[in-house]
């Protein structure tokens, strides 16, 4: 099958087209034709060599996010056919090669069957981002209806999910975005409120929108400095949950809120092989959201091929990307 590796770190200009066996679905496993995938920050990191760590072996084929058709199912698979349209974050780190190729072999406990309302690039570029905000927002900070949430980067990658599903759970949103153009866009995603935050102080627009009082979650998509901004934000006992938490950082404004830094990192169930299962099942529960119209994506507007691949890197690390970035072969 054709692929695209990596055989060394380096920019964007290292990727490179070859020819590789193609893989085999074995027990618990499902065998996926590779139509769409996107390009997430930690997909840059891995090919730059900074989170080295993670690499699976060279030649290397990265990209956590995947969707395509089942080609075939391995034994002891239930729940999935040849033929049914899946998306999934199966591979790209560590030992797991990933979707940067015509075919990825999953575990299927980390598959689902993807929105039908969406096409397919729209569903690529979903699974790790969307995994990464449920897990941050339902599983680690419990949001509810009533609770005052607020989302960094509400037109990011992983804030756009963030403000949707917050909202999707009944909270009240704010978000904070760079210019008036993204402000526009976090608003008809469903913030209730919506901060330039070049122009504000974080105290101005807590006492604007929670009286003064902090809120009850903060979900920090940014880190380093806005970790301190986002300390800042919660209420008495609130939360801040981070997916950038690799900073040195003053504690002093959590400790005299009471408060709770807690940190989601995605890729651990795939690495550690523990808790898998609890990927395929925020995907089903993001499935229902999705085709319900209380969730979806917000692609950028360009479409690279997959071999395109090199040019979408050094999109997203310009950071003039709004929304996710798609592949497609």
């Amino acid at each position: 099958m054709k692929a695209i590796v990596i055989n060394g770190f380096g920019g964007p200009e290292v990727f490179q087209s070859t020819e590789v066996e193609t893989p085999v679905a074995k027990a618990g496993e499902v065998l996926i034709r590779v139509e769409a995938s996107s390009v997430n920050p930690v997909d840059t990191k891995i090919r730059s060599g900074v989170l080295n760590v993670l690499t699976p072996p060279f030649p290397a084929i990265l990209h956590g996010d995947v969707a395509g058709v089942v080609e075939s199912v391995g034994e002891g698979v239930s729940g999935f056919h040849v033929g049914d349209a899946v998306y999934a974050c199966p591979g790209g780190f560590k030992g797991l090669p990933g979707a940067l190729a015509e075919y990825i072999v999953a575990d299927a406990s980390l598959v689902s069957k993807r929105p039908a309302n969406l096409s397919v690039r729209e569903a690529g570029v979903l699974p790790l981002a969307a995994i990464t905000a449920w897990d941050a927002l339902h599983d680690r900070g419990g949001v509810c209806e009533g609770m005052k949430v607020l989302v960094h980067a509400g037109c990011g990658g992983v804030g756009h999910l963030g403000v949707q599903l917050a909202k999707a759970a009944g909270a009240e949103v704010t978000t904070t975005v760079s210019t008036s153009a993204k402000a526009e866009i976090a608003g008809k995603l469903g913030a209730d409120h919506v901060v330039l935050y070049p122009e504000r102080e974080v105290e101005d627009y807590v006492q604007e929108f929670t009286g003064g009082a902090g809120y009850d979650l903060v979900f920090d998509t940014v880190g380093d400095a806005n970790l301190q901004n986002s300390f800042a934000a919660i209420r008495l006992h609130g939360m801040v949950v981070s997916i950038a938490a690799r900073s040195k950082q003053d504690l002093k404004p959590l400790h005299t809120r009471g408060g709770t830094l807690s940190v989601t990192f995605m890729l651990l169930p795939l690495i550690t092989g523990l808790g898998r299962a609890r990927h395929g099942e925020i995907l089903r529960e993001l499935t229902r959201l999705v085709e319900a119209g209380k969730v979806c994506p917000l692609l950028d507007e360009s479409k690279f091929g997959m071999e395109d691949v090199g040019a979408a890197h050094a999109k997203l690390e310009r950071g003039s990307a709004v929304g996710k970035i798609s592949l497609g072969w």
